[in-house]
């Protein structure tokens, strides 16, 4: 699928990966409706880009928020082509606290919820979209693009509930790119490894070098206009469909 003058929806689409999406999209000519939380990224990227970004407040895990924000965008922009999810929540917390207490439940339920509902919520409500457009030479009327974690194959200590959440993205790729083939949708899914987004360049350095450490080759953070170049050749090969790819130098996760 050609990129220029597609409209794409991206969740988390303000900041970190979702960001570098954003723009790379931008460069490509395709018209962008950001979903996030971010007001101030958000309304800033609008206003840079009035012509070709489109910025939605919106909460993923909210049903009518979502329905409404996406029945906008196909009222500004006649369409759904692509969407691409990259919204998410970070969390960690052992079993078992150092005083031997439970976990709160609330802590493993928002990330399930964020991460796992929140973007089926999204790609649901997009696929609603894409199944009304006209398809191309092969069929094809959409593309949605996921993202989970090399957290789904090598979870951590303490990433009990991330890990869950994002191998329950890894687990419903081929289930859903089945769903939806007969419309003409393809869906993939990416799993990062570690990149150099705000958050993981707000850690101090003693934390990044042996993280650094684990990664194998290039031995350095992914960058995300790499996710972002990932995320435009999945578009552009309709070929690929129903499949985890782990963008991640070879790493593999230790325990700790």
């Amino acid at each position: 699928m050609d990129i220029d003058n597609k409209v794409v929806v991206v969740s988390g689409g303000a900041s970190g990966l979702g960001l570098a999406t954003t723009l790379q999209l931008i460069k490509k000519g395709a018209k962008v409706a950001i979903v996030d939380l971010n007001t101030e990224l958000g309304e800033s990227l609008q206003e840079k880009y009035p012509q070709h970004v489109a910025f939605y407040h919106a909460d993923v895990t909210h049903d009518e928020t979502i329905e409404r924000a996406l029945s906008d965008v196909v009222m500004r922009w006649g369409k759904i082509d692509i969407c691409v999810n990259c919204a998410g929540i970070v969390a960690a917390g052992k079993v078992l606290n150092r005083e031997g207490k439970a976990q709160l439940l609330g802590r493993f339920s928002q990330a399930i919820q964020i991460n796992l509902v929140g973007v089926f919520n999204v790609l649901r409500v997009a696929a609603e979209k894409m199944a009304l457009n006209s398809p191309d030479v092969d069929g094809q009327r959409g593309v949605i693009i996921n993202t989970a974690s090399v957290a789904a194959f090598d979870g951590q200590t303490g990433q009990a509930a991330y890990s869950a959440s994002k191998a329950g993205i890894v687990g419903m790729t081929l289930p859903l790119a089945r769903d939806l083939a007969a419309t003409g949708i393809r869906v993939m899914t990416i799993a990062p490894g570690l990149f150099d987004t705000p958050m993981m360049k707000s850690l101090p350095q003693e934390v990044r070098e042996p993280l650094i450490t684990m990664v194998q080759s290039p031995s350095r953070f992914g960058e995300p206009d790499e996710f972002a170049s990932l995320c435009c050749h999945i578009i552009n090969n309709n070929y690929l469909n129903g499949e985890v790819i782990r963008l991640d130098a070879a790493i593999r996760m230790e325990p700790r």
